[in-house]
């Protein structure tokens, strides 16, 4: 043993790491000196905020813990928005920071702070080892408590000098711990049949949790059985396939379908793994007499903003075994029950989507951004197609556009709202999923954040392809602005026309400008046909306003 930072690099290996998301800096430096001849890759990007970022995606897709690895002071900084947003999407994520060694606590070090106190209330679990004999204990820790119960990002601080001490090797504890509990409570699943013998109008919201907990074989197992329609939301979106005849897609009621009926109308709403928050207006969206069921790993979840009537703490999965078992034993058929209600839901899609079919297809020039949308749907029609969407209004469009038919393929920065999540997330996309098409639809404000994650895709090889809905500024403020005020501030909301392409293009990918609503499609399709990375700059109109911006408008804190 030379140094304690070998242990960090064995147990990340017994863990079965592939990749650490990184960007090199000296207190991190021993780590690297062991990872260099290792079976683990350093992915390095251009920020530490996109390292982060790709780890949260690559926890999101694979339900392991991403892990990033970012040096002392600026570098932890950088990395801090990333793992805001990692916290409100729950992804399992392990950020291991280095810090100024402790003999040098309080002398005004390089790069000192104290970085404990900062991100201890942003991270599921926060630990510091100072200890060298124990790394290698402590990444197992911080390792298991990323994706243990409800999944979230985990932080841990060690200092350089004690990355660079050699441990007393009699002291070492090589704890090497996988926890795989699925805690199910069989009783209430007796009480949730019964309640829904008692219904003609149940819906399934099945959210993130759904995913993390792999349900998707049950959940399928169950509406099948029972004719529930189903609906899906954040990384739960393609649990069920949207083109199961009764999944109606996203729950999110603006997004032309049958969402906002359903949840209007609905006497029931069985919740598993999803959150009563923004996105059901808290709570309120949801019919008042309706009975509410929410299945949660997380106890604090349950009965957040509206009282529910049946409480479940349970794996997801787990939870819906059981229900299927008790209704195969028990003999319990529904299906009739609930068919009318599943026809109504039919009309209340299709009367929808009529409505939007203009939008859709619209031929005007400026380009509808929701047009853009469309043609990205349309073309990434494989089952196991990629898309990411990042920006305001532009993951509005896509959030009300797209057809997700497997789990973990649609990707958005969730609940944080957090912009530039869009280059770093299709990386890590491209990088999990190599064979698979990965496609970024994005703000031309959000595009900037992160810009030269780019010329990461392009140096690691990830033929990746942006199109970017350009409408000339940051679109969902400037809309906002003038439902609230009659006029948008200029400065602030208006960037202007950048070539984004041409930017693509000097850094050796391939760019696209495009004008025109019928030169969308083919040049996305070349675009994807390139093997390179590619981005398509699709002019789109700067005066269209999305629901988002309306609800920016006139919600919570916004409310005028």
């Amino acid at each position: 043993m030379t140094h304690a930072a070998q242990l960090v690099v064995e147990a990340l290996q017994d863990k079965g790491v592939q990749y650490v998301f990184s960007l090199s800096g000296g207190h991190i430096t021993p780590i690297y000196q062991y990872l260099e001849n290792s079976e683990i890759t350093i992915f390095d990007t251009r920020h530490e905020q996109a390292a982060v970022f790709m780890a949260e995606a690559w926890g999101r897709l694979s339900r392991k813990p991403g892990v990033a690895l970012v040096t002392a002071g600026p570098g932890f900084t950088n990395a801090l928005t990333a793992i805001a947003n990692a916290r409100l999407s729950n992804a399992p994520l392990l950020l291991i920071a280095g810090c100024v060694g402790l003999e040098s606590n309080d002398k005004l070090d390089l790069q000192d702070m104290k970085q404990l106190p900062v991100i201890e209330p942003m991270v599921k679990k926060a630990f510091v080892c100072h200890k060298p004999e124990r790394v290698y204990e402590y990444v197992d820790m911080a390792y298991r408590t990323a994706c243990s119960g409800r999944p979230g990002p985990v932080y841990l601080e060690l200092p350089v000098d004690v990355l660079n001490a050699t441990p007393d090797e009699a002291k070492i504890k090589k704890t090497n711990t996988n926890i795989i509990s699925k805690p199910c409570d069989s009783n209430a699943a007796i009480e949730v049949i019964e309640l829904l013998q008692q219904k003609k109008k149940p819906i399934i919201i099945a959210g993130s949790g759904a995913w993390y907990a792999d349900a998707s074989k049950a959940l399928l197992q169950l509406i099948e059985l029972t004719g529930i329609p189903v609906f899906t939301s954040s990384t739960g979106r393609g649990v069920i396939p949207d083109t199961h005849p009764l999944c109606f897609e996203s729950s999110l009621a603006i997004r032309p379908g049958a969402a906002l009926y359903a949840n209007f109308n609905a006497d029931m709403v069985i919740l598993l793994g999803n959150r009563v928050s923004l996105y059901y207006i808290f709570g309120d969206i949801f019919n008042k007499d309706a009975t509410l069921v929410q299945v949660d790993i997380e106890p604090e979840e349950i009965g957040r903003n509206r009282s529910i009537h049946k409480g479940i703490v349970s794996d997801v999965a787990a939870f819906i075994d059981e229900l299927n078992q008790i209704i195969e034993q028990k003999k319990v058929n529904v299906k009739e029950q609930f068919a009318s209600w599943v026809s109504e839901l039919k009309k209340a899609d299709e009367d929808s989507k009529k409505q939007a079919q203009e939008q859709w297809l619209s031929n005007v020039v400026p380009i509808h951004a929701m047009r853009v949308a469309y043609e990205v749907n349309q073309i990434m029609e494989k089952e196991d197609d990629v898309v990411i969407s990042d920006g305001g209004d532009a993951q509005i469009w896509m959030g009300m556009t797209r057809t997700v038919k497997k789990g973990g393929t649609y990707l958005d920065s969730g609940l944080y709202g957090c912009l530039g999540v869009g280059i770093p997330f299709a990386n890590a996309a491209k990088l999990y999923y190599k064979n698979s098409r990965v496609v970024l639809f994005t703000g031309d404000g959000s595009l900037g954040f992160n810009f030269m994650e780019i010329e990461t895709s392009i140096r690691k090889g990830l033929p990746i392809t942006i199109v970017v809905s350009n409408d000339l500024g940051w679109g969902m403020i400037r809309h906002s602005q003038v439902l609230r005020m009659g006029h948008p501030v200029k400065e602030g909301t208006y960037i202007g026309n950048i070539p984004y392409h041409k930017l693509v293009e000097s850094l050796g990918g391939k760019g696209y400008y495009v004008e025109k609503p019928d030169d969308i499609k083919p040049a996305i399709n070349d675009a994807l046909q390139s093997n390179t990375v590619a981005l398509v700059n699709v002019m789109t109109d700067p005066d269209t306003i999305s629901p988002g911006s309306v609800a920016l408008a006139n919600l919570g804190g916004y409310k005028a």
